[in-house]
């Protein structure tokens, strides 16, 4: 049987264009899906302008399996990320953070002959995941980049009791605010526009803070210091403005990918035990408790919809670069 797909790539102009993919046989462990939805990503835009196809924050319905899948079944929903394969066999493997595998295989790093911005996807069973029947399709998208992303550090560097902070109220920040709520801290948040205020208040934040033209943050007022602060903007950040406003043994957690830099003061850093912590990458097991926290909490995206088409990605991937995107695109065929 032959299976063929379209997906849509960059270019070195930064056009969309449409292509198209076959396969003539399956591996023992491949599944195929047709796509539903796909998620737009900040990672996207490090891509446009590349011959590469674009997305990893897909959904789609199982259409038909090699001879060795033992998980998944025809009709089944499912949904994919970043990663879409480790060996197997390194010692990250085998502690279950196959994200950290130096021979994994991530979006953007192969060459891949299809994206979640697509109508077919080719994928290893291990590496998608059921999507709980309370979250549709076009919420579950998010979740799985964005979403699963900033949940994972929280539940491992965050208690119930501490205060976080929160930086950037975009396509990350929005869900981590959620996120944190529902774990019990409480949530403070940091943005450069005054205007999200109210809607940060009702995902779940006590405190928010503009730090626009701010220099010294001892002046925010804020009500105690923070246990735990997350980044979630790729702007560059002098972490030292936030210094004053932690305790100490703080976690900073980074969860953003860009070109920009955080700054932070050696002294205080070492003198204060304040850890530094980068954290992208996520393996398997975070996805499926991510979803199932998800879907008992209530907790999903505030998206905004498009046209699986060259214009309607192009329209979103303009919104987003412009940061006018409240908070994730997503496409769909349906």
């Amino acid at each position: 049987m032959v299976y063929q797909g379209i997906t849509f790539r960059g270019s070195s102009s930064g056009a969309i264009f449409k292509s198209t993919f076959s396969r003539d046989s399956l591996a023992t462990d491949d599944v195929v899906i047709k796509i539903t939805h796909s998620g737009l990503c900040g990672t996207d835009l490090h891509h446009i302008h590349e011959d590469r196809v674009l997305g990893h924050e897909g959904i789609g319905i199982v259409q038909d399996l090699g001879p060795m899948c033992r998980q998944l079944s025809i009709g089944d929903r499912v949904g994919w990320g970043f990663t879409y394969a480790g060996c197997g066999f390194c010692s990250a493997c085998l502690s279950g953070d196959e994200a950290l595998c130096v021979k994994c295989a991530n979006y953007g790093t192969g060459e891949f002959d299809q994206g979640s911005l697509g109508s077919l996807a080719i994928k290893k069973e291990r590496w998608l995941f059921r999507i709980p029947d309370g979250i549709t399709s076009e919420l579950a998208c998010p979740l799985m980049c964005a979403g699963v992303s900033v949940f994972t550090p929280l539940i491992e560097y965050v208690k119930p009791s501490d205060r976080v902070g929160i930086v950037g109220i975009g396509g990350l920040g929005h869900l981590a605010i959620q996120f944190a709520s529902k774990m019990g801290c409480d949530v403070v948040a940091f943005s450069g526009s005054p205007s999200k205020r109210e809607e940060t208040l009702a995902l779940g934040a006590r405190e928010f803070y503009a730090v626009k033209d701010v220099e010294d943050y001892t002046t925010l007022g804020l009500k105690k210091p923070l246990d735990a602060l997350m980044i979630c903007t790729p702007e560059r950040l002098d972490l030292g403005q936030y210094y004053p406003l932690l305790e100490q043994r703080a976690h900073v957690i980074s969860v953003t990918i860009g070109e920009g830099n955080i700054t932070a003061p050696l002294s205080p850093t070492a003198a204060r035990n304040i850890k530094i912590i980068g954290w992208v990458p996520v393996s398997r097991k975070e996805y499926v408790k991510c979803l199932d926290f998800c879907e008992r909490n209530k907790i999903f995206p505030i998206i905004e919809r498009f046209p699986m088409s060259e214009k309607g990605i192009m329209e979103a991937i303009g919104k987003l670069s412009a940061g006018k995107i409240r908070y994730r695109a997503v496409f769909s065929w349906i």
